[in-house]
């Protein structure tokens, strides 16, 4: 196992296992005292979070493994795998909740001892949001997607909680004010297990877009700022960059255009300078630079006035932007 990011994400999911399955013992306990379907349903979703919990440490243990011969690329992608599970659960999660919700709407069950399945619920909620919002943070930071996929859940979690002691609360108060409404606690629970669902169908939507690969324009324009930086004359173009994500590990591809009188050794120089740039800039990147001569068409746009074989004058500077860095070839950027 590496002991990069992809360890310290594997290390915090255990954190998220453990306490899936400790907040899953208290909701059945405070089910088990109250009948509340809507805490039922809470204590059931919270089977589908350690399950999800477990899946997630697992993508996160092969993502932690070093590259060989036979994944050269690493294990990354074992994270598209656990998000995707994950975000399926957490939408038959919201169906099962909803299908509860109507359950008990249709046939209201007397709730007791509701005081102290609140305390046990709320006390399960906050460390639910806690460890949820950090997880998301740690994920975006280590561009962990099975561990953002995780606190998402753990998030979800906590807003049918909240949902749940909130109808809660109100129904115990209307019920000392002389209005019984039992149905309420089934409303509340249909309500956030339809927002349960909409969290569960992004986390598969995103899970699905990284699987296909579709372009991270945010880190394509970090990436291109940071070459901005670096940039001089020597460097005419830069076109067809692509950046792909394997667990924690970005794979950066681009076209560099040179001047066309330069050696492969001189090229060889410009492309350890714009790779020692990256790895300045980037953790745990693999950078393929792909060195392209000039061509007469680039010239109004090249800066180097000495080239001996310029075919026409200097005209303007071309700024290099995500979009443009993005083109697959770089012939009309001097129109």
């Amino acid at each position: 196992m590496s002991c990069g990011t992809d360890a310290e994400n594997f290390s915090f999911q255990k954190i998220v296992a453990v306490l899936g399955v400790s907040l899953m013992v208290i909701k059945f306990i405070a089910w088990g005292l109250t009948s509340s379907a809507a805490i039922f349903t809470d204590a059931v979703e919270s089977i589908v979070n350690v399950i999800a919990a477990f899946v997630g440490l697992y993508a996160l243990y092969l993502c932690a493994c070093p590259r060989d011969r036979d994944h050269p690329f690493g294990h990354g992608r074992a994270e598209l795998i656990s998000s995707s599970v994950e975000g399926v659960m957490i939408v038959l999660a919201g169906v099962m909740i909803i299908l509860e919700a109507v359950s008990s709407l249709m046939d209201p069950q007397e709730l007791r001892s509701l005081d102290l399945g609140l305390v046990l619920v709320a006390a399960a909620a906050i460390a639910n949001y806690l460890v949820g919002r950090a997880a998301i943070a740690k994920g975006r930071r280590n561009r962990s997607m099975a561990l953002v996929a995780s606190g998402k859940h753990l998030c979800s979690d906590t807003y049918s909680s909240i949902g749940i002691i909130l109808g809660l609360v109100l129904m115990i108060l209307l019920d000392n004010l002389g209005y019984h409404l039992e149905w309420l606690d089934g409303a509340i629970a249909m309500l956030f297990g339809a927002i349960i669902l909409i969290t569960g169908v992004k986390v598969v939507k995103d899970s699905m877009d990284g699987v296909m690969d579709k372009a991270d324009t945010g880190t394509v324009g970090k990436v291109i700022e940071m070459i901005n930086s670096r940039r001089h004359d020597h460097w005419v173009d830069v076109h067809n960059l692509r950046v792909s994500k394997y667990g924690s590990l970005l794979h950066i591809d681009v076209h560099m255009v040179f001047p066309a009188n330069m050696t492969v050794e001189e090229q060889y120089r410009e492309i350890s300078e714009l790779k020692e740039a990256v790895n300045q800039r980037f953790a745990d990147v693999d950078l393929t630079v792909m060195g392209e001569p000039c061509n007469p068409k680039l010239c109004p746009v090249c800066g180097l006035e000495w080239c001996a074989k310029r075919s026409s004058p200097f005209d303007h500077r071309v700024e290099w932007t995500a979009d443009t860095a993005m083109d697959e070839n770089s012939s009309h950027r001097s129109g």
